[in-house]
């Protein structure tokens, strides 16, 4: 289980993530739902590292993450897709995925043929360069290079952010079999609520760097979940 429990962070005099206390339980999926700017995407990088909490704690099935670089939170078990993809995109869609696997104690030098049965666009087009993908196929590309380094916990921020719907319901549907056949856990930022509703086995929602709603995924109707985050 991923643990977090009070954890504060700050931007200059502005207070962001203002005692953040959630969870997500191993094998399942949580979304974390919020309007902009409330402070999502500062959590999740704290969760791997990239910004380093003002104080509070993070756990990862018993092993504290807190104080440790991104790199010792890879090698944890942890990866993560950044919101905005940040592939590379002069290297090839094979060279992207191959760089996901470097923190891999043995060298990588063939892709899985699970990342191509997860993503068979990638297969395809493994020799393009990533910066001729389409939005949503370098969005599969950011996944696919995450899971190359073989994660127990995903970590995902908005990845439907400015994609065509067909990919979408294509990465939803790769989620939940991450989920229920290969027993992952993960971690969704999303906006999208019906995305988010379709998929989450629990859900938190954020407002002003605060936590102020959670539950079962099945509840997120009935708890009015849709009118928290409305702009």
């Amino acid at each position: 289980m991923l643990e977090i429990d009070a954890l504060n962070q700050y931007y200059g005099g502005s207070h962001i993530l203002r005692n953040v206390t959630m969870s997500a339980p191993d094998g399942k999926l949580t979304v974390l739902l919020g309007r902009n700017g409330v402070g999502k995407t500062t959590l999740l990088r704290c969760l791997m590292g990239v910004v380093q909490a003002k104080n509070g704690q993070v756990k990862w099935r018993d092993q504290t993450l807190s104080g440790l670089p991104p790199y010792a939170r890879v090698s944890r078990g942890l990866a993560y897709v950044p919101q905005g993809r940040d592939i590379f995109p002069r290297l090839t869609v094979e060279e992207n995925l191959l760089v996901g696997a470097a923190s891999l104690p043995k060298r990588v030098k063939t892709i899985p043929e699970r990342i191509y049965e997860l993503f068979p666009v990638l297969k395809d087009m493994k020799a393009r360069r990533g910066g001729d993908l389409s939005g949503g196929q370098q969005q599969q590309l950011a996944i696919g290079r995450a899971l190359m380094s073989e994660p127990q916990l995903l970590i995902l921020d908005e990845p439907t952010e400015g994609i065509q719907p067909s990919i979408i319901r294509d990465i939803g549907r790769t989620l939940r079999k991450l989920v229920d056949e290969d027993g992952m856990t993960i971690l969704l930022v999303e906006q999208y609520y019906d995305f988010a509703r379709e998929l989450a086995d629990h859900y938190w929602v954020m407002s002003r760097g605060e936590i102020v709603a959670g539950g079962a995924g099945s509840d997120m109707e009935h708890a009015g979940v849709r009118e928290m985050i409305a702009v």
